[in-house]
């Protein structure tokens, strides 16, 4: 876990709760799979996590969301999707609408590899050192970029996030409008895990809760589970049906291109740019709040060409005040006529109001 990471953890716990990380960890040695952790409080479930070192390990993953879209099965993306690259537009809008089981290995953070597993095919994303590749059996296309020697981690895929991503990428949203507690300790991939939940206090965010399980032994986010208002199934859900905390074979992150593949070479955005995606910034909009109702607010001239007009926003845009709208139970994307694009854990009206200051 990188500094940045580690902090957004961090910042959650009293500084005289930090050193229990140690009694948890030493409590949690002796829980197995068979039984429970000990019991702990949620600044040392935080302050477990915070600290968590599982750096190798390999598995099995499943995501999953309900979210009142209709369903966008990678085959019917076809055109749209147009690359291997897991981070395009059409890409994204899969992840949303769409269940998925993936592979995922990591070696240190120089060394991953997800696999999403489509029908009778599969998407790779593979990270080998500087090494950035990624791949679409279907439309046999291979993507190549080198990191720069800095780089602490790969650019994140849309097509599949772990446990421990998204965990990090919620606890980036929150803060002390949140209220931490803990529920019942549970069992994830035969590993046992104690069960932290946040609850957002903004009363104008759509999420209600978010439920992480932590492995009671490393620390490793195994599922997380986000909650909308309104609705008692999880809304999104990622979690480990199977882990092994070991390093993966070497072999696993060598990757060729398959004979005939079409292979483009990218180039990544500047480190300045890939920091800030890494750590989820963004300009609020005025008026707003950071933490869970916030809203994120993206220029015209840095929204996508052509962005509004592609088949798939036109399916699920509907028309709103001053633009169109994409609402689901635990987001809002707003695309307003001037170019803009608005997005949030609010209603539509909130977008609405944002955009018209």
């Amino acid at each position: 876990m990188n500094a940045d990471t580690q902090r957004r953890w961090l910042r959650w716990i009293p500084a005289a709760a930090v050193p229990a990380v140690v009694a948890v960890g030493l409590l949690a040695s002796g829980a197995t799979a068979g039984s429970p952790p000990p019991p702990a409080t949620p600044e040392q479930v935080l302050a477990l996590a915070a600290a968590h070192t599982a750096r190798q390990f390999s598995g099995t993953m499943e995501q999953s969301s309900d979210l009142g879209l209709p369903s966008i099965p990678g085959q019917a993306l076809g055109a749209a999707k147009g690359s291997a690259s897991f981070g395009s537009e059409a890409a994204l809008l899969e992840l949303l609408t769409s269940a998925h089981t993936a592979k995922v290995y990591a070696d240190g953070p120089a060394r991953e590899r997800v696999q999403v597993l489509d029908q009778l095919a599969e998407r790779d994303a593979v990270r080998n050192g500087s090494d950035l590749w990624t791949y679409d059996s279907a439309a046999h296309a291979v993507t190549h970029a080198t990191l720069p020697s800095t780089a602490a981690a790969a650019p994140p895929s849309a097509a599949a996030v772990s446990p421990d991503q998204l965990a990090q990428r919620l606890l980036a949203a929150a803060g002390p409008s949140t209220a931490v507690s803990l529920a019942q300790p549970a069992t994830v991939a035969g590993h046992s895990a104690y069960t932290l939940v946040l609850t957002p206090k903004a009363a104008g965010a759509l999420v209600a809760s978010v439920r992480i399980a932590v492995e009671a032994q490393t620390g490793l986010p195994l599922a997380v589970d986000v909650y909308a208002k309104g609705q008692d199934a999880a809304a999104f859900h990622a979690a480990f049906t199977q882990l092994t905390l070991a390093a993966p074979d070497a072999s696993v992150f060598a990757f060729t291109p398959p004979a005939g593949a079409n292979v483009t070479q990218q180039q990544l955005p500047s480190a300045t740019g890939q920091h800030r995606q890494a750590t989820g910034q963004h300009a609020p909009a005025a008026g707003t709040s950071q933490g869970w109702d916030s809203i994120a607010v993206i220029p015209a001239d840095k929204v996508p060409a052509g962005l509004k007009d592609q088949p798939l926003m036109k399916q699920l845009a509907v028309p709103a005040k001053g633009g169109r709208v994409i609402s689901t139970s635990l987001f809002t994307l707003l695309l307003t006529d001037d170019g803009r694009v608005l997005a949030g854990a609010v209603p539509a009206a909130a977008l609405e109001a944002a955009a018209a200051r």
